[in-house]
């Protein structure tokens, strides 16, 4: 199975991070460059940075090593990172980062972020996960809501669409199967990293 590599590519301006990739992609980068990297690349450009993004590591470090000898050759500056992408945290963390690799390892590390997204859920006020629901009528939303409500669940409507808050992942997919039960069939219901401020969702869009 692929991993998810990327390496970070900070020069000083953006017009560095544009003629970089244009030496990337143009005549000016050799056609043994072009043909190691191939498909196996995928990059991307950000505000004064480059982002070259891996199926593995031997690939991410070649494609570095390619990257420093383009801009060697045109007297061109710039830091490098390499990171690899934790599956548990959903961030991006140092290469060199120990990934858990027995399943009691993943379990503690999924304890460990289901505890820090209820801390921080708890220490601002909000919390960082919600379950959104797009009902088809006006009639069937507040229905809807009126149940859940009386169940016991906080909820916000606006027009045809309610949101429910969690303190986290595991809780909003737990809520997600509730909420299921009780909602039609055509509903649409899915659950996002939110901001639901003291129990009322942020504006749904008309």
């Amino acid at each position: 199975m692929a991993d998810d590599w990327r390496v970070r590519i900070t020069l000083n301006d953006e017009a560095g991070v544009r003629r970089t990739a244009e030496l990337l992609r143009e005549h000016q980068v050799t056609d043994d460059v072009r043909r190691r990297l191939g498909n196996r690349i995928v990059v991307s450009e950000d505000r004064g940075e480059l982002f070259l993004y891996a199926g593995s590591e031997n690939a991410a470090r070649e494609a570095e090593h390619l990257v420093r000898d383009v801009l060697a050759q045109h007297h061109m500056d710039a830091d490098f990172t390499l990171s690899r992408w934790h599956p548990a945290e959903e961030q991006w963390e140092d290469a060199d980062a120990p990934l858990p690799e027995t399943a009691e390892q993943r379990d503690a590390e999924h304890e460990r972020l289901i505890a820090e997204e209820t801390k921080d859920s708890l220490a601002c006020g909000y919390c960082l996960w919600e379950v959104r629901v797009d009902l088809p009528t006006h009639r069937e939303a507040v229905e809807l809501a009126a149940r859940l409500r009386a169940e016991g669940h906080q909820v916000t409507r606006r027009w045809k669409f309610l949101a429910l808050g969690a303190l986290n992942e595991d809780a909003v997919n737990d809520l997600a199967k509730v909420v299921q039960r009780d909602t039609p069939a055509n509903a649409t219901i899915h659950t996002e990293a939110g901001v639901f401020v003291n129990g009322v969702a942020p504006l749904f869009p008309d």
